[in-house]
């Protein structure tokens, strides 16, 4: 397999490619949604985008498996041992709603975890980028910004200390039991937002905390989950301390707190 470095050099120019695949239908007059069996909505800017990325993906040789792709029977994806997870437009309710609130996550995963990740806001022109061999980092506005890990991962008792403490939501999928989660701290601030950049807050010390007690699928988290535990930090089951893992039979998630 090629480095992680010039993957992500590849991955980092699918996002951007695709990122202007999607504006171009963002900032047209209309564009129709469609509903896809599970009742999610799709529009064209997810797959113009799957196709983007699938064509700057392939050139690597590895597997991809995308939100958007031809279904992969796990039969043939349990032999992966380095492969693609991709979400062309995460956040497909906030692109209808055009509040800007979208990214495009490509993630590489190798045995079940994924070690690399690029997260593109296409609205913004933002870049993050994370891996153990390349560091965090935030490309804007022609300017690029490290992120340096952590000294040690936070632990939750600490957080349930805080004298205040920030916690992020979905904007368009928040659960009673999230609230209940939340509730449990006592001086709380809840931010809401659509898409991967909830992970991001995190990164960026806006938020101390993403509880999510409802349904993601892999392609959801994976690149903005390699991103954190390249900056020390954690998406764990809810017992706190075991990660979530990848390329499962099923590609929904569990429930999962990140910080």
């Amino acid at each position: 397999m090629d480095d992680v470095r010039h993957l992500l050099d590849v991955a980092q120019l699918a996002a951007l490619e695709a990122g202007k695949v999607i504006m171009d239908v963002y900032l047209s007059e209309t564009f129709l949604a469609e509903l896809k069996p599970d009742e999610t909505p799709i529009t064209i800017a997810d797959k113009r985008s799957h196709s983007t990325i699938h064509k700057h993906l392939s050139k690597t040789n590895l597997p991809v498996f995308s939100e958007e792709g031809v279904s992969i029977d796990f039969d043939e994806r349990k032999n992966w041992e380095h492969f693609w997870l991709i979400d062309p437009l995460d956040g497909t309710k906030e692109f209808i709603n055009k509040n800007g609130e979208f990214t495009i996550n490509i993630a590489l995963v190798r045995n079940n975890k994924p070690i690399a990740g690029v997260i593109y806001v296409s609205c913004m022109d933002i870049l993050y980028v994370g891996s153990n061999e390349t560091g965090v980092f935030k490309k804007e506005k022609g300017k690029q910004i490290e992120f340096k890990p952590l000294s040690e991962r936070k632990k939750f008792d600490e957080l349930l200390r805080k004298e205040h403490l920030t916690a992020v939501a979905s904007r368009s999928h928040l659960s009673k039991e999230t609230i209940d989660f939340i509730n449990q701290f006592g001086n709380v601030t809840l931010k809401s937002m659509g898409s991967a950049l909830k992970f991001m807050l995190l990164l960026e010390n806006q938020a101390d905390i993403y509880p999510r007690l409802g349904t993601t699928m892999e392609w959801d988290t994976a690149a903005a989950h390699a991103i954190l535990n390249a900056s020390n930090r954690g998406v764990y089951h809810t017992d706190l301390k075991t990660e979530l893992v990848y390329n499962k039979p099923d590609p929904k998630n569990p429930f999962f707190i990140a910080f």
